[in-house]
């Protein structure tokens, strides 16, 4: 049985999706560079995983996703440029967004758990974390470090929990528990989208994974399934960890901060404000400005 005694250091963030929701504003970008505020939305999370002290990022994309490499790269040229108007804080902003990332394409769309399962040659036999970008989690210590810190205790994988309005259930993962502490919990099983009459608790699997390698193999049996016509739709993550669920304790934790799920368009817009209020620059005119609109 794979343990997460080692540390986690790699995080795995797929982003192969179309952002069909934002549409026509993601025809030529990708939804995960739309900005909040001034910050693309993938920056948040990539800067949450380094907080928490991951070190290898692997990001599973897609066709017409060059911006997000774009976006990471150095660009030495702008910093030069930077530089030589005497703007050396925001080049230095600029240079501490460059980083090393590897990236993987996500040949079709077969879901998450497909997804999860396309970065298996660059994890390797470790503990891994996934983060799902459009989820922006505000949080001390990051939701990931709080995360990581459960899975070290109880040695085993650990989901990001939330609980949700039994009228949005049916568009989460749900979870069966039983408590281990305030916050804490031990899965007794996972049903993806359940109807809200038939979800087993109001706690829902948001987008934040601490696992374990042997993940990989219980996914292979998934796809394994799916293709033989055996399972139908997509190659579920949810569904990979109920077979993983079956060899091995699986825990959830509660987030501890402010989460945005920004992949809906008043999700997003609810973002924007929030960081823009966060921000000693922006915060009072903008406040004064939001007093100004008429209200409907």
């Amino acid at each position: 049985m794979a343990t997460v005694k080692n540390r986690v250091t790699k995080a795995v963030f797929p982003a192969a999706g179309l952002g069909t929701r934002f549409l026509p504003a993601t025809k030529a970008q990708p939804k995960e560079m739309l900005p909040l505020v001034d910050k693309p939305i993938i920056q948040y999370g990539i800067e949450e995983a380094i907080s928490a002290g991951v070190e290898d990022i692997v990001i599973v994309t897609g066709r017409g996703k060059n911006a997000i490499e774009d976006h990471f790269d150095v660009s030495v040229e702008l910093e030069t440029f930077l530089e030589s108007r005497g703007k050396s804080a925001l080049a230095a902003e600029v240079r501490a967004i460059s980083r090393s990332l590897a990236y993987v394409r996500q040949g079709e769309p077969l879901g998450l758990g497909h997804a999860v399962l396309t970065a298996r040659p660059l994890v390797g036999n470790e503990p891994f974390a996934v983060i799902l970008a459009d989820d922006v989690i505000d949080a001390t210590p990051s939701a990931l470090a709080q995360m990581i810190a459960v899975s070290e205790e109880l040695d085993g994988p650990v989901l990001l929990v939330e609980r949700v309005p039994k009228a949005q259930i049916s568009g989460y993962g749900v979870i069966a528990y039983e408590p281990v502490r305030e916050g804490v919990y031990r899965i007794t099983d996972l049903v993806e989208k359940p109807e809200a009459a038939a979800a087993p608790s109001d706690l829902a699997i948001i987008g934040r994974y601490v696992l374990t390698p042997d993940i990989f193999d219980c996914l292979e049996d998934e796809a394994a399934s799916v293709k033989s016509g055996e399972v139908q739709g997509e190659i579920q993550l949810t569904n990979g960890l109920r077979r993983l669920l079956a060899q091995r304790p699986i825990y959830a934790c509660e987030v501890s901060g402010v989460r945005h799920d920004t992949g809906n368009k008043l999700g997003f817009l609810k973002a924007v404000v929030y960081f823009a209020l966060k921000r000693p620059d922006l915060a009072e005119p903008f406040r004064q400005y939001l007093d100004t609109l008429p209200r409907a």
